[in-house]
């Protein structure tokens, strides 16, 4: 039986069956609730846009996107969306899903801190970070009606979700800080890491092997 959240259908395919249970088995409450938030405002914001999407792939895309900081799919020689992304990919392959389809998913997760460029990109990829934005940042937040908000909210509570989110994030992201190089995720262990030194882009130029 489909559930449908604030007007939104949940997928109810046995792909989006088993990757609620994959997400839901590998991660934190925290983390479920907020991607689950992610499709949500995602696909809201996508009806309010009057784009054509496939739900399917964006609840794959919105489900898999924070899978990097899990413990299960947690590297260290790589970009946390990276991490997700790639189990997204190889998750939809084994549905039979190949090709663009399944690129379509990889570029939405390995996009969704990147500002702006997913923006302009096909559906999935740009609902995947609006989603993100609302549920993380606040941008769009008055794009989705009260009643609407307060509808995933209930179904999908966010409790102290600005601290706790943070706190993932620096636990998902503390072993492998080069990674956070020119990208947002920086910011966070600036915050939270004693010690932690950002990347710099000139600093990199300059220090390069070329004499000039």
């Amino acid at each position: 039986m489909s559930e449908t959240i604030a007007g939104v259908r949940i997928p109810d395919s046995a792909l989006a069956r088993e990757a609620t249970e994959l997400v839901r088995e590998v991660s934190p409450p925290l983390l479920f609730d907020h991607s689950r938030r992610v499709f949500l405002f995602g696909s809201l914001r996508g009806a309010e846009q009057g784009l054509h999407f496939d739900p399917e792939l964006l609840y794959v895309g919105a489900m898999f996107h924070d899978l990097g900081l899990t413990e299960r799919f947690r590297r260290t020689d790589q970009r946390f969306e990276i991490d997700g992304a790639d189990e997204a990919r190889r998750f939809l392959q084994t549905h039979g899903i190949t090709g663009e389809p399944a690129e379509r998913v990889w570029t939405a997760i390995a996009l969704h801190t990147t500002p702006e460029i997913p923006l302009h990109m096909a559906p999935e990829i740009a609902l995947v970070t609006r989603g993100v934005d609302l549920d993380v940042l606040g941008i769009g937040y008055h794009a989705v009606p009260d009643e609407q908000r307060a509808a995933v909210i209930a179904a999908h509570p966010r409790p102290d979700f600005k601290n706790r989110i943070l706190a993932m994030f620096t636990e998902g992201i503390k072993d492998r800080p080069d990674t956070t190089f020119g990208n947002v995720k920086a910011d966070v262990l600036a915050h939270f890491v004693p010690g932690f030194r950002r990347g710099d882009f000139v600093d990199v130029i300059k220090s390069s092997d070329w004499a000039e």
